[in-house]
């Protein structure tokens, strides 16, 4: 099976003051650390090597998931000693990353969606693949009529567009691409846009959160054990 790397360099400041003694992976959700959950998550699906890059308190990541044999897995550690963004953190990992295909996610997401639709779609002269799902609305959403009354109250609706889910498949070509320093999103995506070489894969029936607030840390915790059911 494919290796996964895991962006867990950082710093996470919208969730101080729990990543004051923490990077934002270490948090715990229902007992675990996202990172735990994440492992267990690509382990159940065959992925047994797995890269972490880290950089904020990085000492506490080695403390805290070690060699990864008491989660079934095989953990190797890419530090980096500057914040590198999402694209050099990427690069700075490729000697860990020497498969011809390799799945990429960063380190605040909790999701139960199957990397497999990720990699099938890797074909041809397309060398990234990208998770989607559709944006949730942070509010929620209330109808009106023509005359000015309210006809329903909907709580955080799915809305018409799909946002990146931070869940990525890639062929070893991506490398070509990279910068030495800077986000993927705005590097790499554009350019591979242009030449036609990203796919997005839908997922409409999964689980997906980003954890960046202290609010979101109390939404998973109240489902994070149906998700991983």
């Amino acid at each position: 099976m494919v290796r996964a790397l895991i962006l867990a360099g950082g710093f996470g400041k919208r969730l101080q003051p729990l990543t004051l003694d923490r990077p934002k992976p270490l948090i715990e959700i229902g007992g675990k650390p996202i990172l735990q959950w994440q492992i267990e998550w690509l382990s159940k699906q065959g992925v047994k090597d797995i890269v972490l890059a880290v950089g904020y308190l990085r000492t506490k990541v080695f403390e805290v998931m070690g060699d990864g044999s008491k989660f079934g897995v095989r953990l190797f550690y890419s530090v980096e000693e500057e914040p590198l963004g999402t694209g050099g953190a990427i690069k700075n990992a490729m000697k860990f990353l020497e498969d011809e295909v390799f799945i990429v996610l960063n380190g605040d997401i909790i999701t139960n969606l199957s990397i497999k639709p990720l990699i099938e779609e890797l074909h041809g002269n397309v060398i990234s693949t990208i998770a989607l799902v559709p944006m949730r609305s942070p509010y929620g959403i209330v109808h009106v009529d023509h005359e000015g009354f309210i006809t329903e109250f909907r709580e955080k609706p799915l809305l018409d567009y799909l946002i990146n889910a931070g869940v990525y498949a890639f062929t070893k070509d991506i490398f070509k691409y990279l910068p030495d320093k800077g986000d993927i999103e705005v590097t790499a995506f554009p350019k591979l846009a242009g030449e036609r070489r990203i796919r997005g894969v839908i997922y409409r029936d999964v689980y997906w959160k980003s954890v960046d607030t202290v609010k979101d840390v109390e939404e998973v915790e109240k489902v994070i054990t149906e998700v991983y059911a």
